[in-house]
């Protein structure tokens, strides 16, 4: 047994020098692979145990690193495996931040988030490229840092059931709480190490830290965990047993995709409705806002004409239905705004009112 044991060892110690340059992107797509299999809704007890289960292996083999490093391992099993180690790190990076990428994305509005995504973006691509870096202790350090803030920032709201500035403030306590336990755990078992360059990690770990806070405070991080499932404009919408009813003008012959009015022909009398569907975590109730804005062609800008809300409930797969309307409107160019009570950006609907005394006839759909 002990030898059939050796012999698949050395083989794969074998294979392993041999593909040595293909571990790296084999990582890579296998944590992408597994995350796209697993992670379904962001709620889902078991995809964030999932979630949170890479946050603690991967602060695991960082510490096993670091410890065989500096020769202080001496079960030979761990050993033996050792140089596996930052690939294994490197899947669970792989796999955590692609999950974030999935989970921002469906929050994000692109105009308005596209420098956070990007920067997801960049840590998911970059990881390919990381493993002879991975044995550096500064950089596990940043890497799992901002691995653990992504996750807290979405996570906490859906524990708590509730979202604000102060789960945003929470989540940057508890991942600085975790970077700073995997800190103290080193620090005991290698002080030289550790003490050489914790100068320099504290201040890239706080740079980090106030550059999130910057970036939640101007509105560039996406209003995780709520996202916008569907929205348009209507003639009429009406609720009738569990089901809303909308009511759009009739498209052309090829235009058998439309479901909502991206041209909204107005008549004295006529009312304009903005309808949409958006997701929340079970149990957890907010406020939405539709900001309706009118382009004024004179200061060449978006004036708004009203904020106006309704009060969400989570937990329907498609989103948490709602609506507002407007009479009385002018003929121009519109755009609403969905948004949080901070004004964090969901989504937008842009659409033309033109006056139009002719009846258009019109189709409904159900939501």
């Amino acid at each position: 047994m002990k030898k059939l044991l050796d012999d698949t060892s050395t083989r794969i110690k074998a294979f392993y020098k041999e593909n040595k340059h293909y571990q790296p992107i084999i990582a890579f797509f296998a944590g992408f692979t597994w995350d796209s299999f697993t992670l379904t809704r962001i709620d889902l007890i078991l995809d964030n145990v999932i979630m949170f289960s890479y946050i603690l292996l991967t602060g695991v083999f960082i510490l096993l690193i670091n410890l065989i490093q500096e020769e202080q391992v001496s079960n030979k099993y761990l050993l033996r495996y050792k140089d596996w180690y930052p690939n294994v790190v490197q899947f669970f990076f792989g796999g955590l931040f692609s999950g974030y990428i999935v989970y921002y994305f469906q929050s994000a509005s692109i105009t308005k988030n596209w420098l956070f995504l990007l920067f997801l973006l960049m840590l998911f691509v970059g990881n390919e490229f990381i493993k002879n870096r991975l044995n550096n202790l500064v950089f596990q350090f940043v890497f799992y840092y901002l691995a653990t803030y992504s996750f807290f920032i979405f996570y906490l709201p859906v524990l708590f059931k509730s979202m604000g500035v102060w789960t945003f403030l929470l989540s940057g306590i508890v991942s600085s709480i975790f970077i700073g336990i995997l800190i103290f755990i080193l620090f005991k078992k290698m002080p030289g190490k550790v003490s050489s360059q914790l100068k320099h990690l504290a201040i890239i770990l706080g740079v980090i830290y106030l550059v999130f806070n910057l970036l939640y405070f101007t509105n560039l991080i996406p209003p995780v965990p709520l996202s916008l499932k569907e929205s348009g404009i209507y003639h009429n919408v009406r609720f009738e047993e569990g089901n809303y009813h909308l009511r759009f003008e009739e498209g052309s012959w090829y235009e058998f995709y439309k479901d909502s009015d991206s041209e909204f022909h107005y008549a004295e009398g006529d009312t304009v409705f903005c309808f949409a569907a958006v997701f929340a975590p079970t149990d957890l109730n907010t406020r939405i806002y539709h900001h309706w804005l009118m382009y004024n062609d004179k200061q060449d800008k978006w004036l708004t004409t009203d904020r106006l809300n309704y009060k969400i409930s989570g937990g329907r797969d498609g989103g948490y239905r709602g609506y507002t309307f407007k009479k009385n409107v002018s003929p121009g160019l519109w755009r609403i705004d969905v948004e949080t009570s901070r004004e964090q950006l969901l989504g937008s609907i842009s659409f033309e009112i033109i006056t139009d005394t002719t009846r258009h006839s019109l189709d409904e759909i159900i939501k």
